[in-house]
């Protein structure tokens, strides 16, 4: 079964062991469907989750106070692929996005997607043979994504001027 890493724990909230997170997806309300969550390989009931924009605050079963959310700061919430809500067509889990190739309308190969770092306008992160470039993923660059074959197809003139 494939985890996605969904959230990141900044910090304990409050007395009563809940946790305030950072959104790893387009909004903390994704989170709310949840019923179970992962933290280091251990499974996690989850009892409620509030959103406001891209931070949430989760309980979870077993964390009850305020020292036991503390030992969770800073880790990583994964939870089931299959438990997160479908996605709009159109966009994608960065996890389905890390690894694929980057090439041009042309065909020509750029490099390979290491990272995406959430954003109003997404940044991709690639390694290329020549280092690593970052790209904004602004109108009419990304032409497009196939997750299936790994590959996004992205238009050489705009590419070039939103990467750096």
């Amino acid at each position: 079964m494939e985890k996605l890493t969904v959230a990141t724990v900044l910090k304990p909230q409050g007395i009563r062991g809940e946790l305030k997170v950072k959104a790893l997806c387009d909004s903390a309300e994704d989170l709310k469907g949840l019923k179970r969550v992962y933290l280091s390989g251990v499974e996690y009931a989850v009892l409620s989750v509030r959103a406001q924009g891209e931070v949430g605050y989760i309980a979870l079963k077993g964390v009850f106070d305020r020292n036991a959310a503390e030992l969770l700061r800073g880790k990583d919430i994964e939870a089931l692929r299959s438990d997160m809500p479908a996605l709009p067509e159109g966009t994608y889990y960065i996890a389905d996005l890390t690894d694929c190739e980057v090439i041009t309308t042309g065909g020509e190969y750029i490099g390979k997607v290491v990272s995406v770092t959430p954003a109003r306008t997404d940044i991709y992160t690639l390694e290329t043979p020549k280092g690593q470039v970052s790209f904004a993923a602004a109108e009419g660059v990304i032409k497009e994504v196939d997750v299936g074959t790994k590959k996004i197809t992205v238009d050489k003139k705009r590419f070039k001027e939103v990467s750096v």
